[in-house]
């Protein structure tokens, strides 16, 4: 880690300590992407997001954080790497998926009468 945020990585970590505590106080154990569930034992793989990339950003009612799990995390920050190398679009926390479409349940009554 390089000294650039904040002097050296033992003052990053606990910088990072204070906001992930804060953040898991604040939100529900739950990826903000995927909304995959956390508990205790699983904690380490929910990961504290800042929106606008700025780590030194931290506000105490966290509204530039995020929490994301370790896969949703790491898709997030590859779309500024996919930029670098492809010249691709960004768009920080919005996600070009679309949810899904397909009701199987949409005939319930009619499978329910044969």
């Amino acid at each position: 880690m390089s000294s650039d945020y904040y002097g050296t990585s033992a003052a990053y970590a606990r910088k990072e300590s204070g906001y992930r505590e804060k953040a898991l106080k604040i939100y529900p154990w739950v990826c903000g992407r995927c909304a995959r569930e956390f508990v205790y034992s699983n904690l380490r793989e929910l990961t504290v997001h800042h929106v606008d990339h700025d780590h030194t950003n931290n506000p105490e009612d966290g509204s530039n954080w995020e929490l994301l799990c370790l896969f949703c995390h790491d898709h997030e920050h590859s779309k500024y790497t996919d930029h670098d190398m492809y010249g691709t679009e960004i768009k920080a926390g919005d996600d070009d998926h679309k949810g899904a479409t397909h009701n199987p349940f949409a005939d319930l009554k009619a499978m329910m009468k044969k």
